[in-house]
């Protein structure tokens, strides 16, 4: 399982009881901790910065950090829930690219840059096939 559920919520879910974003971000906040502290430290960094964006590109110390990332930000659910919550666009490449768009800066030059294809090939190295 990726997140840890605590018992009281995983019992509202299931009565059919919906979940609010703060109660949904709080539980990807105490079960990704790595994954939240990047993405935390890139949208702070974005909301500081003139740029349009900020990223982190230094891989994780272990694979379970990079599976946190790899979860965090493979889920729609996730990964939705981070952005609303931080208020930016994500993007993410290489298994530890992280980057966080200003939303004035979606679809604009540096942002279709950023996920394009050429950029994803560009971002590759030998070391970072299995990653």
């Amino acid at each position: 399982m990726s997140l840890d559920v605590p018992t009281a919520l995983l019992d509202r879910v299931e009565r059919g009881e919906v979940v609010n974003d703060a109660e949904f971000v709080d539980v990807v906040r105490q079960s990704l901790p790595y994954a939240w502290m990047i993405v935390s430290e890139v949208a702070s960094r974005s909301a500081a910065s003139d740029g349009e964006f900020e990223d982190h590109a230094v891989p994780p110390p272990s694979e379970k950090e990079r599976g946190q990332l790899l979860r965090a930000l493979a889920s729609d659910a996730i990964r939705g829930g981070l952005e609303r919550h931080f208020g930016v666009k994500l993007a993410f490449q290489n298994c530890h690219r992280v980057a966080a768009f200003k939303l004035a800066a979606v679809g604009g030059e540096t942002y279709q840059r950023f996920i394009s294809p050429t950029a994803q090939i560009a971002n590759q190295s030998p070391e970072l096939r299995d990653c």
